[in-house]
């Protein structure tokens, strides 16, 4: 029987340790409890410490950290994220506390992702022809005064509903110009090498976001209200947009193919749609994304009613659901991040899985069991997430990824304002259970048709895969 080690990336097979009988005195003497082992014999790799794997393990989770760049971009973001999330709370409660309104609640969701879908194609290409960190900084700066207004309109006592509207909708354009920018950046940080790491961090960080930014601003809100939250996500923005202007934009894997500046911005589009459309390795993604993304993420919209109708109970049992939701995502991003290929079987069954803990999710009644299928759930959305984003990503030429990376965002985010109201409508007319299992029937047919893309155009995904070094392994 023989033993693997991996060193070096590259397996070594080795003959097995053999355990020497250790003779001990009569007296108890402290014995080196290493000294059980039998020193390898001549011509045998020294085995790894616990210690080294252990520190290994640890440096491929966060290599992409290596990457000076990335580092920045990654602790600016991580201070920024929170600040989101302590605003996104903010915000509901202040609609809350101005109208009592679920209808105003739903009208603000609206206001703030119908941008995307508006406006993330063309600004798809507009980052395939601009510098990309420069703008990131104009959207991060346009979030930091949309927040530091609805601080001091708050503040000041004089916010109004259509004032929360506007700001909204001033959020959502910022969204839609950051967004894709940021997904097709990434890559330029920090190589295609690494993409799958970063994606795995990124998607870490804004469910780490998660677990902490709600709970901090439930706790500030009660204690210096609504616009103490926003006053603190505005300065969020300072420490981000510093680490963008400390980048060293000569160490970004840039492309030097790049559209010219009185190129057609139309027939840019076009060049983008027309390259998902004739490229298998794209096209199965971007069908799976567009069933998941219109109607498996936005079961988020009914998850308060899940608490209250579905499991009687109330707000904290609710941040205890939206907790273990972000706590799978979190956990499954950071076992991703130690990953050097997407692989193909992730994306198939991490839909797959993400689809039937829905339905999991639509039928249990217990408290409990709803928080842990909301916990694998979360596992589940990050298997496919990564997976996709990573894939899409390494099989898109770098002159359309910003292009192509919008369309995934128009269909994960874009669809909200079309996914969240069908999903409240039909929550309101079949009750919220049935609502749920038909979303989680609707991506499980999503990932049916994607899958049965992938057999009829297996050579052409295969060739994409190979050519940019995607592993792909067949489910």
């Amino acid at each position: 029987m023989t033993t693997q080690h991996q060193v070096y990336g590259a397996p070594l097979v080795t003959r097995p340790w053999r355990a020497r009988r250790l003779r001990l005195p009569r007296q108890h003497a402290e014995v080196d409890p290493t000294a059980e082992l039998a020193a390898p014999e001549i011509g045998e790799p020294a085995a790894p410490s616990i210690e080294v794997a252990r520190t290994t393990r640890l440096s491929e989770t966060f290599r992409a950290l290596r990457h000076r760049n990335y580092r920045l971009f990654y602790t600016g973001q991580a201070i920024s994220l929170t600040g989101t999330w302590m605003q996104t709370v903010a915000q509901s409660w202040l609609v809350i506390e101005l109208t009592d309104s679920k209808a105003a609640l739903g009208i603000v969701t609206t206001l703030q992702f119908l941008p995307i879908t508006i406006f993330v194609l063309p600004a798809g290409v507009i980052a395939d022809r601009v510098n990309k960190r420069d703008l990131i900084l104009a959207t991060r700066a346009l979030a930091m005064v949309q927040a530091l207004l609805l601080a001091v309109l708050v503040a000041a006592g004089s916010v109004e509903l259509w004032h929360v509207y506007v700001l909204a909708l001033v959020l959502g354009v910022s969204n839609a110009f950051e967004q894709p920018t940021r997904q097709a950046m990434v890559v330029e940080m920090v190589g295609k090498d690494d993409l799958i790491n970063a994606v795995a961090l990124n998607s870490g960080l804004f469910n780490g976001a998660r677990l902490v930014g709600p709970s901090v601003a439930g706790v500030l809100i009660a204690v210096a209200g609504t616009e103490a939250a926003f006053a603190i996500n505005a300065v969020s923005f300072i420490p981000s947009i510093l680490a963008l202007t400390m980048m060293d934009l000569s160490e970004l894997k840039i492309s030097d193919r790049v559209a010219p500046a009185r190129a057609n911005p139309l027939r840019e589009l076009r060049e983008g749609l027309s390259f998902v459309k004739r490229t298998p390795a794209a096209l199965m993604i971007i069908i799976i994304a567009a069933f998941l993304g219109t109607f498996g993420y936005n079961f988020i919209t009914v998850l308060p009613l899940v608490a209250r109708y579905v499991l009687q109970g109330d707000s904290v049992d609710l941040g205890f659901l939206t907790a273990a939701l972000g706590l799978g995502a979190f956990l499954s991003a950071l076992v991703i991040a130690g990953q050097r290929r997407a692989t193909r079987s992730q994306l198939f069954v991490g839909g797959a899985l993400f689809a039937l803990l829905l339905g999991a999710v639509a039928l249990s009644e217990s408290f409990y069991l709803s928080m842990l299928f909301l916990f694998l759930t979360g596992v589940a959305n990050i298997i496919f997430a990564a997976t996709s984003n990573t894939s899409l990503q390494l099989a898109t030429p770098d002159h359309l990824r910003g292009r192509v990376m919008a369309l995934y965002m128009l269909l994960i985010a874009g669809s909200t304002p079309i996914g969240a109201s069908l999903t409240g409508f039909m929550a309101e007319v079949l009750g919220v259970q049935v609502t749920i299992g038909m979303l989680a029937a609707a991506c499980l047919f999503g990932v049916a048709v994607g899958f049965l893309y992938y057999i009829t155009h297996r050579e052409q995904v295969e060739a994409t895969a190979h050519a940019s070094a995607i592993v792909a392994t067949a489910p």
